[in-house]
């Protein structure tokens, strides 16, 4: 049986989910669990509240010596239900959408410097500034302070792999990122709750409902996942889609010619290539799936990046077409923001930043071309994407 896993299928982790399709609908995997590679049996598991999401820690983690701040991404009902609730009072649509004209303005500035320069890295040089800025302004990060915003990030994201996977040095970061992360945002929180400004960290700080708020942990829990997932996620969708773009110039030359396929280009974006690979999860109580039956504490890890592959969900499953989700056809949901009750939060921002990012490459740039490819990738498993992506770019 092929690893999905080995590092050498980092660049390219799909020839290694087909043959697992093509073993079966349940594979044995690795820490007890079975993997889930299919569309159908993904999408089910998602859905179905019987899976529980809180036992991942545990799982990945289990002889961690740092505890992450407590999130409702890793809760169920009834504590999912309400911190959800209270954060959502504040996360709103219009919150979301009155950043569009930052982004845009964002966007424009890293691609007059890109042109300006002439090659660059679009990691680096677009790809991380844009949702970092978008986030720590939505937060109320100071400027002075992205470059160690985004540190503690990077450390984090690589401690979301299991234990087993990270050496020694790694695991050391990801406790100094963590403990960092609580000291930085800790101090933000109280100076928020103290002097309230037009931020999100303030919103958060100040929600009630029916006597009810956040507490100062479960409000560090919710700051992580939108910094850290958030950001990361976005970083590495911008990159895995332009590279997927530059990979397929007739589906450039389509976007150039009508920038308004920029968000359904998105979702095809996230159904091809998406930043987070595989998600867990346990079952509360006895389940069938597809004719097997899973019974309580059994876990398993559904394999995002293989489901939304699945030639029986999906038409050339392997192509880009950006206009797959623009209305012309009924196309299955990709799964690469969740389904059920953990379907990503922070969805119409990530909509956002990277819709923004395709409208300006499209009608910026007359060409972007890849300087190496394929590109060298981190070597995070959970949340995929390069280490760097050399471009050259004409306007």
């Amino acid at each position: 049986m092929i690893d999905a896993f080995d590092p050498a299928w980092r660049h390219d982790p799909y020839q290694a989910y087909r043959t697992l399709r093509e073993a079966g609908l349940f594979v044995d995997g690795p820490l007890g669990t079975s993997l889930v590679p299919g569309y159908a049996e993904s999408a089910a598991i998602l859905a179905d509240p019987v899976w529980s999401h809180a036992e991942e820690s545990d799982l990945l983690h289990p002889d961690s010596d740092v505890e992450l701040p407590g999130s409702f991404l890793w809760m169920e009902p009834p504590d999912h239900t309400r911190l959800r609730g209270l954060v959502s009072r504040a996360f709103t649509p219009r919150t979301i959408e009155a950043t569009r004209p930052t982004a845009r303005r964002v966007v424009d500035g890293l691609l007059d410097a890109a042109l300006a320069a002439g090659e660059v890295d679009l990691i680096e040089d677009f790809a991380y500034p844009l949702p970092l800025t978008m986030i720590c302004d939505l937060l109320g990060v100071p400027a002075s302070e992205h470059v160690a915003v985004r540190r503690m990030s990077a450390g984090i994201a690589r401690g979301l792999d299991p234990d087993a996977l990270l050496s020694p040095a790694e695991l050391a970061a990801r406790t100094a990122a963590v403990n960092e992360f609580r000291e930085f945002f800790g101090g933000l929180v109280e100076a928020r709750r103290a002097d309230p400004r037009d931020d999100l960290i303030s919103a958060l700080g100040q929600v009630y409902a029916e006597g009810d708020r956040l507490t100062t942990t479960e409000l560090l829990g919710t700051l992580l996942i939108l910094v850290v997932a958030g950001h990361e996620t976005t970083v590495n969708l911008i990159g895995n889609g332009v590279l997927a773009l530059m990979r397929d110039p007739g589906q450039l030359d389509a976007l150039r010619k009508d920038p308004d396929l920029a968000l359904p280009a998105v979702e095809e974006m996230l159904r091809l290539d998406p930043p987070a690979q595989v998600t867990t999860r346990t079952a509360r109580g006895e389940v069938t799936v597809s004719g097997r039956t899973f019974t309580p504490g059994e876990a398993v890890i559904v394999m995002i990046g293989s489901a939304n592959r699945d030639p029986r969900a999906f038409t050339e499953p392997d192509r880009l077409r950006i206009d797959r989700y623009a209305g012309g056809e009924k196309v299955n949901r990709h799964l690469a923001l969740g389904m059920g009750l953990h379907y990503c939060l922070g969805a119409p921002l990530v909509r956002l930043e990277v819709g923004e990012a395709l409208r300006g490459i499209a009608t910026r740039l007359s060409s972007i071309t890849p300087l190496a490819d394929p590109p060298p990738y981190r070597p995070n498993i959970v949340v995929r994407g390069m280490s760097e992506l050399p471009v050259r770019v004409t306007g």
